[in-house]
This record gives structure tokens, sequence and C-alpha cells, in this order.
């Protein structure tokens, strides 16, 4: 346990998903004038170094958001057609799979939303357009404060205790008092005593490391529980698409829990390579990495879904590595 830190992983390809996803949510769900209440159970450190040794050390970045901005696709221009082949004809699903050179035509909201984020935090990479000013990364904590008035309430909570001290210390330089709450607990018991909100009005952020495997059963069952007290919150989940029977069930279980609790759905799956084991040159086995991941949502906003659907293909045309990316989109309910 504590093995994990995002340090390793901020700014990969599963970041790109999960934190455009994010902005889209943050930014319809803080436009009414009822307080919102925004529980973060798994927060991490709020901000990350991509020029310190975590980040550099893994590479994960440089396979994400610089490869997003990279600088011939810093002017996107026209897709090749083969960028969009394969999207379904069906209601629910889109599927689409794209060749890696392949750059879209200009980018979609949703995707300059996040971009506009991290320029920023960045004022040298917004003057310039140089990626080597491209420095500070946000995590979930950070993102979701940017958006708050102040009505709203954010409470992060975390376990590791570097990361929770790192946390601690970030948002405390953000000098914005009693409205973001850092606490060393677990967020999974945690969100219990916060459902249902003073103004009935919240978003829950569910993004643990799935270091342990009984996290994927934790996530269900914490999922489970905060419906039966709150309803109508909108309810985040992230989760690694990894070869463990747990990866794939985790979604299923999230799709069920909600069309029986009559309650509106939506999942997005981003694919960047095979997940298949390879070997080097000498004969070692590779392993492949983090190859996809997931975002579900419960109770989304009517306008994620259009919003997504923009901004996946450009994903897959930037961040895909092999023959194997594409994205899928469900909803229901």
């Amino acid at each position: 346990m504590f093995s994990y830190r995002h340090a390793f992983h901020a700014g990969n390809h599963a970041d790109v998903l999960k934190h455009t996803t994010l902005i889209a949510l943050m930014k319809y769900l803080t436009q009414k004038d009822t307080a919102l209440t925004v529980i973060d159970t798994h927060a991490g450190a709020g901000l990350y170094r991509l020029d310190g040794d975590y980040t550099e050390t893994s590479g994960e970045a440089q396979e994400g958001i610089f490869r997003l901005l990279s600088p011939q696709n810093s002017e996107p221009t026209a897709a090749p057609a083969q960028a969009q082949r394969g999207q379904a004809a069906t209601k629910t699903v889109a599927k689409s799979a794209a060749k890696p050179a392949a750059t879209p035509a200009g980018w979609a909201p949703a995707l300059q939303d996040y971009i506009d984020l991290l320029r920023g935090l960045n004022p040298q990479f917004a003057e310039t357009g140089d990626l080597a000013h491209l420095k500070i990364y946000p995590g979930s904590p950070f993102i979701e404060q940017q958006f708050l008035s102040g009505r709203d309430k954010l409470k992060l909570f975390e376990l590791h205790p570097t990361d929770f001290k790192s946390l601690s210390g970030n948002i405390e330089q953000l000098g914005v008092g009693r409205q973001v709450a850092v606490a060393r607990e677990d967020g999974f018991e945690a969100l219990k005593t916060f459902l249902p909100p003073p103004a009935r009005r919240a978003m829950v952020l569910c993004d643990p490391s799935y270091e342990m495997k009984s996290d994927y059963g934790r996530v269900a069952t914490c999922m489970a529980d905060a419906l039966k007290r709150f309803a109508t919150g909108t309810y985040v989940v992230w989760y690694p698409i990894i070869p463990r029977p747990e990866a794939h069930d985790l979604p299923r279980k999230l799709k069920t829990l909600a069309v029986k609790s009559s309650r509106s759905w939506l999942n997005a799956a981003l694919t960047v390579k095979s997940s298949k084991l390879t070997t080097d040159d000498s004969g070692d086995v590779v392993r492949p990495g983090l190859p996809a991941s997931g975002m579900f949502v419960i109770n989304p906003p009517h306008t994620l879904k259009a919003e997504l659907q923009a901004a996946l293909p450009q994903m897959v045309a930037l961040l895909g590595q092999d023959r194997n990316a594409g994205f899928t989109l469900e909803h229901g309910g």
C-alpha cells in the first residue's frame, strides 16, 4: 500500500481524457446559482512538475500532454478522412480508430478548455508556445477549484502521507480559506458523511490508484451507497483498462447500478495502443504500460456526450500509438 504516486503518471494520456472530461463537467455544473459541493475521494498531491524527477523517469507525459501539444499539432489542420473511420451508426455507441499522424480540424471546445487551463498555469508556455515552458500540471483538485464560486465547497481526501502533505501545502498557497477542506482520510468511507450535501447539489470524483485489486470492488460499493444517499448527484469514476477481469467488470457494474437506479449514465474510453506483451531485440518481455482508460459518469450533464463526441476522435488522432488506438462512447438512461 502507498506505493502508487501519481507524480509518475501526471500528464499521461489517461490524464488528458480524465481532465478534459472533468473540466467539461465543472464548467457546466458551476453555472447554476445554487451552491455545489465537490468531493474528490482520492485527491493526490494537487499539482505536479512536468520537469521533475518522477515525470521524467516515467516519460508518460511525453506520450500524453506533450504529444497532444507537439509543435505540428499546435495549429491543427484538417484530419485525413481515415482518422474518422469506424464510427458506429448505433445510437448509444461510437467507435473510432485513427492513424497516429492524423491531426484535428481545429481543437474541439472541450480540448480547447483543457489547453487554456494549462496555459493559465504556465504563463511562459502561453506566451511562447514552447513546450519547454510547460512545467506545471494540475491534478483534479486544482482543476476543480479553478471553477468554484464563493458559494461552492471542495472536499479533498488523500491517504498517502507524502501526497497529503504536498496537497495541503499546495492548497494553502491558493489562499481560498475554508472553501477547500483537505483531510487525510479514506475517501471511500469519508464520502458517506457528506451525502446528501446541504444545497442538494454535488459532484463526486472517485479516482483511486487501483494498486490493490480490491479497489475495483470498493468503487462499485461506494457508488451504490452514494446513490442511495443522494440519487441526483453527479458521480464520476476514472478506471484503467488493463488485462485484469476486475478492470473490465467495473464499467459493467456501474452501468448495471445506474440502470437499476433509473439514472442516466455515460461511459467514455480512450485506447492509445495494444495491451499485448512484446519482446525487444534481446528477447526480453516488454510490458505495454497503461494502454487505455475510461471515465464513467452517472447523472451526466446533457451537454457532455456532444462535447466528448467532438474531443475523443482528436485524442485518438493525436495520442494513438498504433492501429489499436480508438475510443468508445456509450450512454443511456
